[in-house]
């Protein structure tokens, strides 16, 4: 069962690829698990004029500590699903790392 993940979460030389499921409005910022071989991600910020991307994208550059201009949104801009890049994480984080292992 290691390609749902597989599709989650992958290092592409030294880019990090997250397909995501976002929860916005949550009680604070976390990696939740898989949700439909997609990474769950919760963040605090509501669903509206963009705000929730905006803080996605600042939450996952603070997680992997890389400037925000290495983290893009590279499809869905209003949709719960989405595909995130980042560029030459200094950081993976461990719920992140668990997934990549899993997948090898």
């Amino acid at each position: 069962m290691a390609e749902p993940v597989t599709l989650a979460v992958q290092l592409i030389n030294e880019t990090l690829a997250l397909r995501i499921y976002l929860q916005p409005k949550a009680s604070r910022d976390q990696f939740v698990g898989l949700h439909d071989g997609a990474l769950k991600i919760a963040i605090t910020a509501p669903p509206i004029e963009g705000k929730a991307n905006k803080h996605l994208l600042k939450w996952l550059a603070k997680q992997c500590r890389v400037a925000q201009s290495q983290v893009r949104l590279q499809s869905g801009v209003t949709s719960r699903h989405k595909q995130v890049i980042i560029q030459r994480p200094t950081v993976i984080p461990a719920p992140l790392l668990r997934l990549l292992d899993k997948a090898d």
